[in-house]
């Protein structure tokens, strides 16, 4: 089978970079040369020559390369910056933060000159080409300890009889104008960073958890979408609107979930939701039923000590209706801005597209079923979602969920991009022909940019060159598509930190996936770099290589697993 192949024939410009890792201090006494060893594996040993070895020794340090000469193994480096202790929670947070090139720095002056002065309220000028909708019963449902809330929703009974239901997204656009400091530093950002004991905002706090979060019981300005539907949840009118709205409750998904499910309350907050939540459970069987994917991801929860904030407890988060609920009718809101952007603005609107896997990524969750028996198709994501729901297994009632979770990761990566410069709008995972992202501008920048859009195609406000620049939009694309892509991998690295995910091979015994066992587990500390969680067998019994377990004792006499228990 014929291959493409290709040679290098030059560099025309090394993509070198500042690396996090630790020192490997020299076997030879008084020696000043050494090599350090980079926290990204993919990256050679650089030799660095330093006076301050013993001192750096155990500590995570940054390091630049300077050149490589030809005759040698390793490129030469120098020391920068030391950044702490190995295993310090601050420390290893900054190693994750630059290794995935996460801009993190306070906001600068220049950044924070534009931020609006306090005390800060709606003005005449603010109402300007503004709907008035603070008499709504909005409310916004969160998770818990959520400050920077993008957005909110109503539902109410029209005259006629139909049901107008209102998206109401915070107009942070309002606050950002086009090319200041501010708007800048929030396009080179891109995106709100979620680690599991700290958030790198996008934008200033006062903007994130003041005046563009949609709290209860204050005047907020917001971007609307509003439907009218009937109740089969088939839209018969949309409008958008700048607006300003006043949510009448912040409810977590469990509180607004006790609301619904509750025969004793039936205020207007709690006749909203449940008129909500109806319509959305029809828009849900809808979109699944022409092909859109369910699939799961193994998402934690920390719960943090409130003096230390050390993680002391994790769980797998909990889904209600209510979380489905808030995601159907943002996925609505957003295909239907998207609908818009793209009639006005057909070369410059700013969509997000989802790309089918290729054939080959499925052969691991392919296998994967078949070793239970079961058959996954994967030709079209209808098919997919179909087989997805088909493949249960009595014995193994987790089996389905891990399918699935397996399955996300089958899946390309979505991205921005701009509709005049690409001809494949298709979502592939959402099954819909055009998609954007509009709901979500306190955490995104491509949402902000959306805004504008909708914002100039409504003419409640104008637009500025680089808006309608498809080249510069497509380079902001780029940028975003790089800044979400690193957010979701410091995501990721932060959870395995804390948790400390393991992975299992036993020497020559076949286990197929989603066998179930028991295992011994401790950690090793051995590498103080890249520490590891460490299982042994226990069940089954195999000779030679499951070891037996007192339950007695376990935690109390091996250290090792009790400083785990405690630590982790």
């Amino acid at each position: 089978m014929l291959r493409p192949t290709g040679r290098v024939v030059g560099i025309i410009k090394r993509n070198w970079r500042p690396y996090c890792g630790m020192l490997s201090k020299s076997d030879i006494k008084e020696s000043r040369r050494h090599l350090f060893t980079p926290a990204d594996k993919r990256i050679p040993r650089i030799r660095i020559e330093t006076r301050q070895a013993s001192a750096l020794e155990g500590h995570r340090i940054i390091v630049a390369i300077d050149g490589w000469p030809r005759n040698s193994r390793y490129p030469n480096g120098h020391f920068v910056k030391n950044l702490g202790e190995v295993g310090d929670k601050e420390t290893e947070t900054e190693v994750l933060l630059l290794e995935h090139d996460v801009p993190h720095q306070p906001f600068s002056q220049a950044v924070l000159s534009f931020l609006p002065k306090m005390p800060w309220s709606i003005t005449e000028k603010d109402m300007k080409n503004r709907e008035d909708l603070r008499h709504l019963c909005v409310c916004s449902v969160d998770p818990p300890g959520c400050t920077d809330i993008d957005d909110a929703l109503h539902c109410r009974v029209l005259e006629n009889g139909n049901l107008e239901v209102g998206v109401h997204i915070a107009d942070v656009s309002h606050f950002i104008r086009p090319g200041n400091a501010l708007d800048q530093e929030s396009a080179r950002r891109g995106t709100t960073v979620y680690l599991c004991e700290k958030r790198i905002d996008m934008v200033p706090e006062l903007l994130s958890s003041n005046l563009c979060s949609l709290r209860c019981n204050v005047d907020r300005l917001a971007f609307s979408c509003i439907w009218e539907m009937n109740h089969n949840a088939e839209i018969l009118k949309t409008r958008f609107t700048k607006s300003a709205i006043n949510s009448k409750a912040s409810l977590t998904y469990a509180e607004a979930q006790m609301r619904i499910d509750s025969a004793a309350m039936n205020d207007d907050i709690t006749i909203s939701l449940r008129g909500l939540n109806k319509l959305a459970k029809i828009l849900k069987k809808r979109r699944i039923e022409k092909g859109a994917l369910t699939l799961s991801s193994p998402e934690v929860r920390f719960h943090m000590d409130s003096e230390t904030h050390d993680p002391i407890d994790l769980q797998t988060k909990e889904l209600r209706e209510t979380n489905s609920m808030v995601e159907e009718f943002m996925l609505l809101a957003n295909i239907s801005v998207a609908k818009k952007i793209h009639e006005e603005f057909s070369e410059n609107a700013l969509l997000r597209k989802h790309p089918a896997p290729p054939p080959s990524n499925y052969e691991i969750l392919v296998k994967a079923a078949k070793s239970k028996n079961l058959e996954i198709k994967t030709d079209t994501a209808k098919s997919l979602a179909d087989s997805l729901d088909r493949a249960d297994s009595r014995t193994f009632p987790y089996l389905n969920t891990l399918l699935r979770i397996l399955a996300t990761r089958c899946m390309m990566q979505a991205v921005y991009f701009c509709s005049g410069m690409d001809n494949d709008f298709h979502h592939y995972g959402l099954a819909s022909p055009i998609y954007t992202h509009f709901t979500s501008p306190i955490r995104r920048y491509a949402d902000i940019i959306v805004h504008r859009l909708l914002a100039v195609a409504i003419g409640a406000d104008s637009t500025y060159p680089e808006l309608t620049d498809k080249h510069k939009l497509a380079e902001l694309c780029k940028n975003l598509n790089f800044r979400h892509k690193m957010a979701q991998y410091a995501q990721r690295a932060s959870v395995a930190f804390h948790t400390q995910i393991p992975s299992l091979k036993i020497e020559d015994t076949v286990f197929h996936i989603f066998d179930k066992v028991k295992v011994k587990i401790m950690l090793d500390s051995s590498n103080l770099q890249h520490q590891k969680i460490r299982m042994s067998l226990v069940e089954p019994q195999i000779p030679g290589i499951s070891v037996p377990i007192d339950t007695s004792n376990v935690g109390i006499n091996e250290p090792e697993e009790k400083k785990m228990k405690l630590e982790k």
